[in-house]
C-alpha cells in the first residue's frame, strides 16, 4: 500500500481551511458593487471616452498612460479595470487588445477582482512616498508573467508627493513596450502638467439626472423592488451625478417599502433623505417673493419642524430662482425636469419679474446659503435670507429705478436743480436730483454736490475732498440725505467720513447711503475732464485757431488758458488811459 500523497494539479483547490460557506450564505452584495460594469456598453453617460477607445483600439493607436478625471463615483476605478481588461483581453479567438469584452476573456475575472498577478492597483492616498514609486520602478523591467501587457493602475495619483511624481516622469515618458499605466484622480489641478502632458486624459463626466433615474428604475425592476419615479428622481438629484451614491441610496430606499404593499413614495424617499418637501419651499419662496415675511417665516419653521435642513431649503430656493431665470430668458417651453403644476407656478413668478430682479435674488441666496452652512445657528441665518430675499423682490429694477428718478425730476421743474454743463450732445448719465425738505432747512447745509465740494478746506479737508472729487456719483441729493453710486476703487469708508464731515458742520445727522441698485452721474472729476475736452473742441472749431493750425501743420492744441475777465478789464482800461 502506498503511503505517498496524491499529485495535486494546478486547478486543485487544495485543502479545505474551514471557511467554506454556501453560496446562498455568502452574504448581501450591496448594489453599488453587484451592479459595477463588467462591459464597457454597461458602463452610463461615459459615451463620448467609450467612443474614443474604441476607434483608438480599432486602429491600434493605444495609449501608453491613461489619466481619468471626474468627482467621486462616475466610475474611474471600474473604468480602469475595464481598459486593464481591453489591453489583456485573450479568448480562444481572439489574442489582441479589444474593447468588446464578451465573451470573457481568459484574465478579465482575475482583474475583475483585482487579483491579477500582472494588473497591479495602487492607492496612492496611502502610499504616497518616492519609495513606493520606486517598488513599481523595479517591477517595470520585467515581462508580464502571464498576460499581454503589465498593468499599473495608481488611484487617488494627485496624493503623490513631488518627489514621487519626479520619479515617475522618465519612466512615464519612455516606459517599455509591455507596460501600460492608468491614473485615477478627483482633483486634476493637482497633478503636475509634465505628467499630464504624457498622459491621453478623459474627463468623465457627471451622470445627467434622467439617465441615472432611467438606470436606477431598470436596478430596482431587475431588484424586484418598486420605487415610485418621483423617488427615483429625488436619489439622482441627491446623488449630484455619481453613479456609486445613487445605488447606495437605492439600496437605503428598498428597504424603506420592506414589508409594505406598494412601491416605495416619493415622501418616504424624502424622508430618508432628510430632504423639505419641494412643493412646500416653493409655497415658502411664494411668500417670501410676495414681501410676506411672516408667512415666509411659519413656512420655514414648519419646514424645519418637519425635519428639513436650512441649508437643503436654501438650495432648493437657490434651484427654484434658476428656474425662473430660465423661464424668464427661454420662454415657458424651457425644459426644466419639473412636474407640470410646479412649471406653472414657476412661469406664474417669472411673469411679475424681470432678470435683473432675479438675478439680484439669485446673489442673495448664493450669499445666504453660505452663510446658513457656516452660522452657528443654520435656522437663523436662513430665516435672514428669507428676509432679504423678501426686500430685494419688492425694489425696482435699476432701470425702473432710473426711470423713476427721471419722472420725480420732470413732475418736479420748479424745484432747484444742479445746473448741467453745456455739451454738444446729452451725457448718457443719470441726473442728480435736488430736492428741498418741508422741515426746516439746515444750518449751512449745502445744497449740491458741488456746493458740499467748495465748502471743504483744500489744506484741512484735503483727502475727503479728493475722495469726492473721484469717486462720487451722484444720485440724489438733498438736505439730510445724500444717495450716490461709488466708482471703482471707491474706499469702503468714504459714505462714514462724508456723514462725518456733514454732521460736523451742520449740527445735525445725514443719511449718506452707497448703493450699487442705480446708475449715478459723473463724478466731479469726470465732469471736469469732459468740459476741458468740450472746451478744448470749441476753440479748435475757431476761425483764427483753425487758420494757425493750417498755417503750422502738425501743430497741436496743448492746454487752453482762461483769461482772467477782471484782469483784462484793467489792463484795457489803463491801455486807454495811456494812449490818452
Amino acid at each position: 500500500m502506498d503511503d505517498a500523497p496524491e499529485q495535486m494539479t494546478d486547478t486543485d483547490p487544495g485543502p479545505s481551511l474551514g471557511l467554506d460557506l454556501p453560496e446562498d450564505d455568502a452574504g448581501y452584495q450591496v448594489l453599488a458593487r453587484k451592479y459595477r460594469p463588467t462591459r464597457f456598453e454597461d458602463l452610463i453617460g461615459q459615451e463620448a471616452m467609450v467612443r474614443t477607445l474604441t476607434n483608438a483600439f480599432k486602429t491600434g493607436r493605444i495609449a501608453h498612460a491613461y489619466m481619468l478625471t471626474g468627482v467621486r463615483g462616475v466610475g474611474k476605478t471600474t473604468t480602469a479595470r475595464l481598459i486593464a481588461r481591453a489591453l489583456n483581453y485573450l479568448t480562444d479567438d481572439v489574442d489582441q487588445p479589444s474593447i468588446a469584452l464578451d465573451p470573457p476573456g481568459v484574465h478579465c475575472e482575475a482583474i475583475q477582482k483585482g487579483s491579477h498577478v500582472d494588473v497591479m492597483e495602487m492607492d496612492a492616498a496611502s502610499r504616497t512616498g518616492v519609495g513606493d514609486i520606486r517598488e513599481i520602478l523595479e517591477g517595470v523591467r520585467y515581462a508580464p508573467v502571464s498576460a499581454r501587457y503589465k498593468v499599473y493602475v495608481i488611484d487617488e495619483v494627485h496624493m503623490l508627493s513631488n518627489s514621487a511624481f519626479n520619479a515617475l516622469l522618465k519612466t512615464l515618458e519612455e516606459p517599455p513596450p509591455h507596460v501600460k499605466f492608468i491614473f485615477a484622480t478627483t482633483e486634476i489641478r493637482k497633478v503636475p502638467v509634465t505628467v499630464l502632458s504624457r498622459c491621453q486624459r478623459f474627463d468623465l463626466k457627471r451622470v445627467d439626472r434622467d439617465v441615472l433615474t432611467g438606470h436606477l428604475d431598470r436596478i430596482a425592476e431587475n431588484e424586484g423592488a418598486s420605487v415610485a419615479e418621483d423617488g427615483l428622481a429625488l436619489i439622482a438629484r441627491a446623488a449630484e451625478g455619481s453613479v456609486r451614491d445613487a445605488l447606495s441610496l437605492l439600496d437605503q430606499a428598498i428597504v424603506q417599502g420592506e414589508g409594505e404593499d406598494g412601491p416605495v413614495s416619493a415622501l418616504q424617499v424624502r424622508d430618508m433623505l432628510g430632504l423639505a418637501d419641494r412643493a412646500r419651499v416653493l409655497d415658502l419662496l411664494e411668500a417670501a417673493l410676495a414681501g410676506d415675511h411672516a408667512r415666509a417665516l411659519s413656512e420655514m419653521a414648519s419646514l424645519y419642524d418637519s425635519g428639513g435642513d436650512p441649508a437643503i431649503i436654501t438650495r432648493d430656493c437657490l434651484d427654484y430662482v434658476h428656474a425662473i431665470t430660465r423661464v424668464k430668458a427661454a420662454g415657458p417651453d424651457t425644459d426644466l425636469a419639473e412636474a407640470k403644476e410646479t412649471v406653472q407656478r414657476l412661469v406664474a413668478l417669472a411673469d411679475n419679474l424681470s432678470i435683473a430682479q432675479l438675478t439680484r435674488l439669485w446673489k442673495i441666496l448664493l450669499v445666504g446659503l453660505e452663510d446658513v452652512r457656516r452660522a452657528p445657528d443654520p435656522l437663523s441665518a436662513a430665516e435672514m435670507t428669507l428676509l432679504r430675499l423678501g426686500s430685494a423682490a419688492s425694489l425696482p429694477s435699476p432701470e425702473d429705478a432710473a426711470k423713476m428718478l427721471r419722472g420725480e425730476m420732470e413732475a418736479a421743474p420748479s424745484a432747484p436743480k444742479s445746473e448741467p454743463a453745456p455739451a454738444p450732445e446729452p451725457a448718457p448719465v443719470a441726473q442728480m436730483e435736488v430736492e428741498a425738505e418741508p422741515a426746516a432747512p439746515l444750518e449751512n447745509a449745502p445744497a449740491s454736490l458741488d456746493e458740499l465740494h467748495e465748502a471743504m478746506s483744500e489744506r484741512a479737508d484735503a483727502h475727503l475732498r479728493s475722495d469726492i472729487t473721484r469717486f462720487v456719483r451722484p444720485i440724489s441729493f438733498k438736505p439730510g440725505k445724500i444717495v450716490f453710486e461709488p466708482a471703482e476703487h471707491a474706499p469702503p469708508d468714504l459714505a462714514q467720513r462724508l456723514a462725518k464731515w456733514l454732521q460736523d458742520r451742520t449740527g445735525s445727522t445725514w443719511a449718506v447711503l452707497p448703493t450699487h441698485d442705480s446708475r449715478g452721474g459723473e463724478t466731479i472729476r469726470e465732469r471736469q475732464k469732459r468740459e476741458e475736452r468740450e472746451h478744448l473742441e470749441r476753440v479748435a472749431r475757431d476761425p483764427a485757431i483753425a487758420k494757425a493750425m493750417r498755417l503750422f501743420p502738425g501743430a497741436e492744441i496743448v492746454s487752453v488758458t482762461k483769461p482772467d475777465t477782471e484782469d483784462n478789464e484793467d489792463g484795457a482800461a489803463a491801455s486807454a488811459e495811456g494812449q490818452s
